[in-house]
């Protein structure tokens, strides 16, 4: 195991360095459709908003963020509880490495822990590390939003993906919140995930 890499729950106070990764997407891609840079502030409200019930994960190297993922309801209804959707942004540099197929399998491997059967993934297209990613991790392509999103003068697509996690059973365990998720089975999740990167880099 190396110390290089580190895999934790993410707080508000981590809002700095999430928004410096987030930047550049908003900025110069159009793999989010947000236009304007969040506030600090706003990140932060983002993530209390979002660790309340559902995993946000940071990647460290060097106690720097160079990678986050993160869960959030699927949608209101409550016949959706067991759903959640998943994102994931890294630092450019740090592509290649296998810190987004670490985060997501952690963010997957804790979602399982509270109770979600399927997790969704909405993906600008064109971006064919993505859709990779998502393959090797046995997301299935479930259809396109075809021209939904404007912007850098162009309309984008959304390819959405699924993945069924749980056993779907008649009768399912009702969703757990992520704070109600022992701290030695994050733990254990964590050091698994952080396994998989790349060190050598």
């Amino acid at each position: 195991m190396t110390d290089n890499y580190l895999i934790r729950m993410a707080n508000v106070s981590d809002a700095p360095g999430i928004l410096a990764i987030y930047s550049y997407y908003v900025n110069e891609t159009p793999i989010t459709f947000e236009y304007q840079i969040p506030s600090v502030d706003d990140m932060g409200k983002r993530i209390g908003a979002i660790i309340s019930a559902y995993p946000y994960l940071v990647c460290l190297q060097n106690d720097n963020i160079i990678g986050f993922a993160y869960a959030h309801k699927q949608k209101e209804r409550a016949a959706y509880q067991w759903n959640a959707e998943c994102s994931v942004y890294l630092e450019s540099s740090s592509c290649g490495r296998g810190i987004g197929k670490a985060l997501y399998t952690a963010l997957i491997k804790i979602l399982i822990l509270q109770n979600i059967q399927n997790v969704y993934a909405g993906i600008a297209s064109p971006n064919p590390r993505s859709e990779r990613l998502h393959q090797s991790l046995e997301f299935t392509k479930s259809g396109i939003y075809h021209e939904t999103g404007f912007k850098r003068n162009q309309w984008h697509d959304v390819m959405w993906f699924e993945k069924q996690i749980g056993r779907h059973e008649l009768d399912p365990a009702p969703f757990i919140e992520v704070g109600e998720i022992q701290s030695v089975a994050l733990d254990d999740i964590f050091r698994q995930c952080e396994l998989m990167m790349d060190t050598s880099l």
